[in-house]
């Protein structure tokens, strides 16, 4: 009888956690929890929900464990929030492709799939001159002044390819498509280092040339030529997908590293 009546404790406690959980949760997706911010701290919460301690400890734990916040230990420690975003989301796809040891070739093809349809997209919109073309020329520019340094080109490049599907007017095919191109950053800018390390990375004169087809991309964006930018797309992201896939041919997609991680971090 004991060992019953102590299950249903847990149970109940599991229970009530998962509730104070939703409730937190649901305010952060609605903003009430600002990205960075602190929770309140668990003396807070036991009063504000009526549980015990052990529920709100789960609850906070529950939340841990989908990446919405991080609990920091010790006497400065607290719970800080993590708003959902880009970075969140092509994690948690990348661990899923991990998993399923998806190879870094079969990640490039779905994102040279949507990448130039959202680069046509871009051309579409009737904002592009204030809203896309702007930032674009200024990611031409950084480009320009890195193109000496092999991995700081590749960032560089990668943040041009990232903004051309944030512009994507859809917002579900940019998330999806931002979360490939993040996820994709990753391998490529992996990929840099080695290639590096090993003497190997493409020479400037590779690098001056995807310059030129950026520059063209551009160009065609601000023409409105939605089937010209389409096709630069499809051409150079084959083009840039070649160096990467015959290194990485039989690697398998990495986000769980920590090198991943602080690529994914940095996209945040």
């Amino acid at each position: 009888m004991e060992r019953a009546a102590g299950q249903r404790g847990k149970i109940l406690q599991l229970r009530m956690a998962e509730q104070v959980a939703s409730a937190l949760r649901d305010r952060i997706l609605v903003g009430g929890f600002a990205d960075g911010s602190s929770l309140p701290k668990q003396d807070e919460l036991v009063e504000e929900f009526g549980v015990s301690y052990p529920s709100v400890r789960e609850a906070l734990r529950i939340l841990e464990t989908e990446g919405f916040i991080t609990v920091r230990r010790g006497n400065r420690g607290g719970a800080v929030v993590h708003a959902p975003d880009i970075g969140t989301a092509g994690y948690a796809l990348g661990l899923t492709l991990q998993a399923m040891q998806v190879r870094v070739p079969d990640l490039g093809s779905a994102l040279a799939t949507l990448e130039p349809l959202s680069a046509a997209r871009c051309a579409q919109r009737e904002d592009r001159a204030e809203a896309v073309v702007p930032r674009l020329e200024e990611l031409l520019a950084e480009c320009e002044r890195c193109i000496d340094d092999g991995p700081a080109f590749t960032r560089a490049s990668r943040e041009f390819h990232d903004a051309l599907v944030e512009f994507d007017p859809n917002a579900t095919l940019r998330v999806v498509a931002m979360s490939l191109t993040s996820l994709w950053s990753v391998q490529e800018e992996a990929w840099a280092d080695v290639e590096m390390s090993r003497g190997a990375y493409p020479p400037p004169g590779d690098r001056a040339t995807a310059q030129k087809v950026h520059e063209r991309m551009v160009r065609s964006i601000a023409k409105g030529d939605a089937v010209r930018t389409r096709k630069i797309a499809q051409e150079h992201v084959a083009a840039t997908q070649y160096w990467v896939c015959r290194t990485f041919e039989d690697r398998v997609i990495d986000a769980a590293s920590g090198q991943s991680r602080v690529r994914f971090r940095g996209s945040r």
